[in-house]
């Protein structure tokens, strides 16, 4: 796969982990924790990061999300942690995910962008589901700021056109 589509498709990739990030950012802590919203905030934020990281991972076979997260987003039964994540445990989490995401699209090669990869909703090559990870991520982001408009008086998250090529300039560009 040649550099150029690489950068384009790491740029709109970035771009939707950076709508996710600025989301979590916005949220006040009054949100965060709300057990009166269902689901709450926290946990749509961490079910998108979780998905990203197991999705740009590749496949559920041996993959360990870091600590304190746990394999319970995998549980049929939709057992969601008792206690909410902290936006700082999100936050670095998601800048694991940004950090491997980054890596898988620009370690792509002609060979392995037609891997096949195995879940129980079906099979994708690695490009595909790297479409269809930056589809989920932009869902749960564009989710995320709904709530903040209808629930909150807070000045809605700024919209990112695109991320930086490259990962190390992207922080400090924030």
């Amino acid at each position: 796969m040649d550099e150029a589509t690489k950068d384009i498709l790491w740029e709109q990739f970035g771009a939707a982990i950076g709508m996710l990030e600025n989301a979590i950012d916005a949220c006040p802590e009054s949100l965060w924790s709300d057990r009166s919203r269902q689901p709450e905030y926290w946990y749509t934020a961490y079910h998108t990061l979780f998905w990203l990281d197991l999705y740009t991972f590749g496949g559920v076979e041996s993959y360990v999300p870091p600590p304190p997260f746990t394999l319970e987003e995998l549980d049929p039964a939709g057992i969601i942690p008792a206690q909410p994540y902290t936006k700082q445990e999100l936050k670095g989490y998601l800048e694991k995910a940004r950090k491997s995401t980054h890596a898988v699209i620009h370690g792509l090669t002609s060979e392995n962008a037609r891997e096949r990869h195995v879940f129980i909703w079906g099979e994708a090559t690695t490009v595909e589901l790297l479409l269809y990870n930056m589809r989920h991520v932009q869902h749960h982001a564009a989710q995320l700021n709904l709530i903040l408009r209808q629930a909150t008086t807070v000045e809605p998250p700024r919209w990112v056109s695109r991320a930086s090529k490259h990962l190390a300039s992207q922080a400090t560009q924030r």
